[in-house]
């Protein structure tokens, strides 16, 4: 009753007990409410009665990094980004699944997270990796977590295409069972954002950088994911489409689709072809 007083929600202590008496059948429940405006008793002992809890929302859409999460619940209001980045740098609540895993990145799953204000970053990384313990089970594969999520995670990250997403996976596949470089622009951009030096663009240093993430650098996968990818992107990486590509780039269209070619020569052609339609 003094809270609600304080709050300006009610008129008056006594006015709030009134109807506490008048609803005395009705069990309060714990919780956090948000009220606007005022209102009257008998409505603010329904909506506690009704246990209408205030939550936060955190909409993590596919593809997000630990660097967007940790942005998106400090401007939620949740707690500050570094406390989040320093509860996703430790993978052991993954560690049984992944070994290999150096963070919690790829296995903090895209959803939308209904939060109290007291959720810790801990708690939001326990709620994230049981959603994707929850997606990963629901595929019944046998395959590596690692390998799987870490290509899945550079699939959704160039995908924006749901039906190219097996075919991306089918460049990298390719590139990967050859030993060619998979000189993906994400990685890249990914080591910038662990080195702290990323500018919103790549540059020739970022190219040249020896962080093991950079696929320009190093062959093969990098060290881990680069970002959560969704269950459309985990598929993809399970099934690659059987083709032979080993390049893609994408259109000047605005579709977000690519073209691909299976030879340099091809790939030099699309590529020309994409510069001149964005000087059109």
């Amino acid at each position: 009753a003094d809270a609600l007083v304080k709050a300006g929600v009610v008129r008056s202590r006594w006015d709030f007990l009134l109807a506490r008496v008048a609803s005395q059948t009705r069990v309060l429940q714990a919780g956090e409410y948000r009220f606007d405006r005022a209102a009257s008793p008998m409505d603010v002992v329904r909506r506690i009665a009704r246990g209408d809890i205030f939550y936060y929302e955190l909409t993590v859409p596919e593809g997000r990094n630990l660097f967007d999460i940790a942005t998106a619940a400090e401007e939620l209001g949740l707690f500050p980004a570094r406390k989040f980045m320093a509860a996703a740098g430790d993978a052991t609540l993954i560690q049984d699944l992944d070994p290999q895993a150096p963070t919690l990145e790829g296995y903090l799953f895209p959803d939308t997270y209904r939060l109290s204000r007291h959720t810790t970053p801990d708690r939001l990384c326990r709620l994230m990796t049981a959603k994707f313990r929850d997606a990963w089970h629901s595929l019944h594969t046998t395959a590596g977590v690692h390998r799987t999520v870490t290509l899945a995670s550079l699939v959704e990250k160039e995908g924006k295409l749901a039906d190219e997403r097996p075919l991306i996976a089918a460049v990298f596949e390719n590139r990967l069972r050859i030993g060619m470089k998979l000189d993906c622009d994400p990685t890249t951009i990914y080591a910038a954002l662990l080195q702290q030096n990323y500018r919103g663009t790549i540059y020739r240093s970022n190219l040249d950088s020896e962080h093991p993430y950079n696929t320009y650098r190093h062959s093969g996968l990098p060290p881990g994911p680069i970002a959560n990818p969704g269950l459309a992107s985990i598929r993809a990486a399970l099934a690659p489409s059987d083709s032979d590509s080993l390049y893609f780039v994408a259109r000047a269209d605005g579709s977000g689709g690519h073209e691909f070619s299976s030879n340099i020569a091809a790939h030099e052609i699309a590529v020309e072809r994409y510069r001149r339609a964005l000087h059109k």
